[in-house]
């Protein structure tokens, strides 16, 4: 019997790229050129967000979908936070809605106008304060309204209900930075990945870590939920420092599933999955190249497809909810690609090959929606439930029905679990600690110049009077 391949039918095996036209790209953006690794842009249906460079503080542009082009360099700015922003997400339910991070220690929930900004914003309808080092991390929870998960420096994770806007939960299992945080499909779980080279999931609502890997062949960088399939997927690096993705089962985190090396690159890998299409998209950070596999639910469980590829490097990448995609175009996700070096924010689409123009009913099934499925209360009284589906086929433009209303509330001293966090400062790590030593020799240094200078201005101050004291005309 003669040897024939092995050929394995996917509707995706022909997806590619395309990057829009230069007209329909956000050009003339100052990008910020913060080295923190997160995406600096976030996008939803209707406005496209990105961290800028400024000084004395920290800012993010907010643009309109449709105001594509040239950017005026004047445009106007959120600019509240008196540190560097370090992470910006939308709210998923309500789109005008969206949260920062800064390393001002500060979270701050912001109110966009219709239409968008028409003067600089300074003033946030939500400033919370509980973190007692800067934050590097914020997060919205999948399915409940007005959850949002915060990490900080000081190794805590925050969750706030922003309908009283106070920490009400606080997840304190981790030893070092938390680098990463992903949900499942319910939002009953929260995997991390930590600098202390540990992989967790955690049942959020106790803190109460359920598996925990030490993953010392694979350092973890970044993690994701695979959908509903009970998989995580974690990229990192190698012993041998190449870039590597790592496939684990969510009960069980004793050995990864599988280990797949990618290239020898240095860049960080972010990973994006789609779980209407089971596909995982890669991109290297400091790369032009973006890699798409398709998990399967058998081994080898990973199935290559294809690379998009670009020359110019990306900084970051922003990616579009589902129900703002073109279904018309046969587009499966949309990229909002940070180009650092031109000032450019590009959008590429990832589209299937299709001849028909009309609705792809196998490539678009029932999505998760812009309607959330639990309140605050409910969540954290214990319920789950799993997000309320819409279909892309009819109606899914349609703008959410629901209104965020701030708290008002007084200053006061935030007391989680027994613990005031502003006043619960971490154990200084020896990097800081060298910072702080260096900082304090160069105000040492400073102040002893300045010294010397008034002891020079003194000594000449008295050569003077000396001299007038023996002019003639005193004699």
């Amino acid at each position: 019997m003669s040897w024939r391949p092995q050929y394995r039918s996917s509707k995706f095996r022909n997806v590619y790229g395309k990057v829009a036209s230069r007209e329909h790209c956000f050009d003339g953006i100052p990008i910020t050129k913060n080295v923190h690794d997160n995406h600096f842009c976030a996008v939803n249906a209707r406005f496209l967000a990105i961290v800028t460079e400024s000084a004395g503080g920290g800012s993010f542009l907010v643009i309109p979908l449709e105001q594509t082009g040239r950017i005026e360099p004047n445009y106007p700015k959120i600019c509240g936070h008196q540190g560097n922003v370090l992470d910006i997400k939308w709210n998923p339910f309500i789109e005008n809605i969206i949260a920062s991070c800064s390393e001002d220690t500060s979270v701050r929930i912001w109110e966009i106008p219709e239409g968008g900004l028409k003067r600089n914003m300074t003033e946030a309808v939500l400033e919370l304060y509980g973190h007692s080092r800067r934050v590097g991390l914020v997060e919205w929870h999948p399915t409940t309204n007005n959850i949002l998960f915060s990490a900080g420096y000081d190794y805590k994770v925050l969750i706030w209900n922003l309908d009283i806007g106070e920490p009400v939960k606080m997840i304190d299992c981790h030893t070092d930075v938390i680098l990463c945080m992903s949900f499942n499909t319910d939002g009953s779980l929260l995997a991390t990945s930590c600098k202390d080279k540990k992989l967790r999931v955690v049942e959020p609502r106790s803190g109460r870590v359920l598996q925990e890997a030490s993953c010392k062949n694979h350092r973890v960088n970044r993690v994701v939920f695979l959908g509903s399939t009970k998989r995580l997927l974690t990229t990192g690096v190698s012993r041998w420092n190449t870039r590597q993705i790592a496939l684990w089962d969510q009960e069980d985190l004793s050995m990864p599933l599988i280990e797949e090396e990618i290239d020898g690159l240095s860049g960080l890998l972010f990973p994006f999955y789609d779980a209407d299409t089971h596909m995982l998209y890669l991109a290297g950070k400091g790369d032009g190249n973006i890699r798409y596999y398709e998990i399967g639910s058998e081994k080898p469980y990973l199935s290559y497809l294809m690379e998009f590829r670009s020359p110019a490097p990306q900084k970051g990448l922003g990616v579009m909810p589902k129900h703002g995609l073109d279904v018309s175009a046969c587009e499966v996700f949309r990229f909002y690609k940070l180009v650092t070096l031109k000032g450019l924010i590009e959008p590429i689409s990832m589209i299937v090959p299709r001849r028909s123009e009309t609705y792809q009913e196998d490539i678009y099934p029932m999505t998760p929606g812009t309607e959330p499925a639990l309140t605050p209360d409910e969540w954290l009284s214990g319920m789950n439930r799993d997000p309320i589906l819409m279909s892309l086929k009819e109606g899914y433009k349609k703008t959410s029905k629901i209104v965020f209303k701030a708290p008002v509330r007084e200053k006061k001293s935030v007391v989680v679990n027994g613990i005031d966090l502003l006043e619960n400062v971490p154990p200084r790590t020896e990097n800081e600690l060298l910072r702080m030593f260096f900082r304090q020799q160069d105000e040492i240094r400073r102040l002893k110049d300045e010294l010397s200078q008034k002891d020079i201005r003194i000594r000449q101050l008295q050569l003077e009077l000396k001299n007038l004291r023996n002019s003639p005309k005193n004699n």
